[in-house]
């Protein structure tokens, strides 16, 4: 969940084309384009160059590993993240990381675009390793928490201190260091700390407490078997990722609501798992159900699919009944079932013991973890008919959605957290400025936003292009904008909100017109002066930190 110093990045930008959406975002003055670039574009009728949406090569996704991604449409496969372009079109205003595909993959965003379309509560947070300067990779992410912000969320920013001193072995005074320019930035670039929360996890007490209770629904298997932890791991580096979990759910302490992480997709692990101790913490299960035993979800749809088939009236009493349905089933070739013997063989013990118990849709509540008094009140709470049981409740005349809410409602009210899965957004890597990955140990390949402007101007003239080997290929061929690193510059930062700026820059590049020469001067030209400007707006945001409500220096041993 955090931005480290690693700054795994990605070999190759495939940037592809699509239809921009109009941005009513706002603009700062870094935003004004110099040196050939357009003012604001609107958008009508024009594309703008997007990129390319996460597998890895052929390792896991590590959170504090060397997970590089060189073909972002394998994530899709294989870790099941959702193309973000298919929810586009109903996110409000979207940002310019958004429409340009630069911010590829999501989990779940759904309930966030919703509440943002709707203004219902929301929530954003994400978190930072301090363990060195922070780069322009960071940036990313500075600008997704406030950009959500903008647009109605709760927005929540930490310093993950216990993870770098525990994963990274940093000292609480190199932490103190690095903390104090990572939220310097975040400031500078528009975070409100009147209207948001900047913590750090050592000084965070209900986060603390809150990891604490996580730590009873995870086990060391389930640590080993996601983060490849074993026998040298030591615990606190696992008690880390705890409280990454609670980091994750803090925002929805208060009440439960929709909460998005923003985070590349190396950090995917823990979301994923998030999702999985928010859904355990619940003290009920609610799903679909057709008899007064439990189903798995295989099961559950070939019970589905067979009463949907089977006419009651074909029966002796104009009722369907488990054993009808166990016949059917039977009588089916296994292969037209789609299930393995197995599980067929299981599945077909449940219906024949229920006999002649009808098959009826009813919607389920399952006890999962809840008190004597939180269980009677959702048997009091729920109207119509309803069958109670030991260990669940089955309701008729409720449909999933309505049996969802009522039992948030009913678990929020007796002393439950409630809460809603975590949301996930995920942004590509950049590519190093020298080619390749761009790496913290290598000064060359990455900008800090603490760099001097006339440094991050010389980094941009030294970097690799895509462009051709002399000036007449280039002009016959054109470049390569997609494998460009410098090309990347202008459509993650220097761009800014201007689409058409960052559209021309590809047309011309890959049409002939663009040389590397002129393009490095303008990008580096464009560098000096987001640098010169962002920290000239740290210094003024100096007294704004100093203000907020957070712990700049750790009361732990030094």
């Amino acid at each position: 969940m955090t931005g480290d110093d690693r700054l795994e990045e990605s070999e190759s930008a495939e940037p592809r084309f699509r239809e921009p959406v109009t941005d009513g975002g706002e603009r700062s003055s870094s935003d004004r384009r110099s040196g050939g670039g357009a003012a604001g574009a609107d958008g009508e009728g024009s594309e703008i160059p997007r990129a390319d949406g996460g597998a890895v090569d052929d390792v896991a996704l590590d959170p504090w590993g060397s997970s590089s991604v060189s073909d972002y449409r394998k994530l899709f496969e294989e870790f099941g993240i959702e193309e973000f372009e298919d929810i586009l079109p109903e996110v409000p205003t979207p940002h310019y990381l958004m429409r340009r595909g630069v911010i590829f993959g999501h989990r779940d965003y759904d309930p966030i675009a919703r509440a943002l379309q709707n203004g219902d509560p929301a929530a954003v947070l994400s978190g930072f390793m301090p363990t060195g300067d922070p780069h322009i990779g960071h940036k990313l992410v500075f600008d997704e928490i406030i950009w959500h912000q903008r647009r109605g969320a709760d927005a929540y920013a930490l310093i993950a201190d216990l993870e770098a001193h525990s994963a990274r072995g940093l000292s609480w005074a190199e932490i103190d260091e690095h903390a104090r320019n990572y939220l310097l930035s975040l400031l500078a670039l528009g975070f409100d700390p009147e209207d948001g929360e900047l913590y750090r996890q050592s000084t965070n007490r209900e986060v603390q407490d809150l990891a604490f209770e996580l730590g009873i629904e995870a086990n060391f298997s389930e640590l080993g078997a996601i983060y490849g932890f074993d026998g040298e791991t030591d615990v606190s580096h696992m008690q880390s990722v705890v409280t990454q979990m609670a980091d994750i759910l803090y925002p929805q302490l208060d009440e439960p609501k929709p909460t998005v992480i923003p985070v590349g997709p190396d950090q995917d692990p823990h979301v994923r798992l998030a999702r999985d101790l928010a859904e355990r913490m619940r003290f009920f299960k609610v799903s679909e159900a057709y008899a007064s035993f439990e189903l798995d979800d295989e099961e559950r749809a070939l019970v589905a699919d067979f009463h949907d088939r089977l006419d009651p009236a074909d029966f002796d009493d104009d009722d369907l009944r488990c054993v009808h349905v166990a016949e059917a089933i039977e009588g089916t070739p296994l292969e037209d079932l789609g299930v393995g013997a197995d599980a067929l063989g299981s599945l077909l013990t449940k219906l024949e013991e229920a006999g002649m118990e009808p098959v009826r849709p009813r919607t389920r509540f399952f006890d999962r973890r809840a008190t004597d008094e939180a269980f009677d009140a959702l048997i009091a709470a729920i109207d119509g008919e309803k069958r109670v049981y030991e260990s669940h409740v089955d309701a008729f005349d409720l449909d999933l959605d309505e049996a969802a809410e009522l039992a948030r409602e009913i678990e929020v009210e007796n002393g439950g957290y409630g809460f809603l899965p975590p949301s996930s957004i995920y942004h590509r890597f950049m590519t190093g400025l020298t080619g390749g990955k761009m790496s913290s140990s290598i000064p060359a390949s990455h900008i800090s936003l603490l760099d001097d402007p006339e440094d991050g101007y010389d980094k941009v003239k030294a970097a690799t292009t895509g462009g051709r080997e002399t000036a007449e290929e280039q002009r016959e061929l054109g470049g390569r904008a997609d494998e460009c690193p410098v090309y990347e510059l202008y459509a993650y930062l220097l761009a800014g909100d201007d689409d058409e700026f960052a559209k021309r820059v590809y047309d011309e590049c890959v049409g002939g017109e663009r040389l590397c020469g002129d393009c490095k001067e303008q990008a580096a030209q464009l560098m000096k002066e987001f640098l010169a400007e962002h920290q000239e707006k740290r210094e003024e945001v100096a007294d704004l930190l100093e203000e907020a409500d957070i712990e700049l220096e750790s009361p732990r041993a030094r």
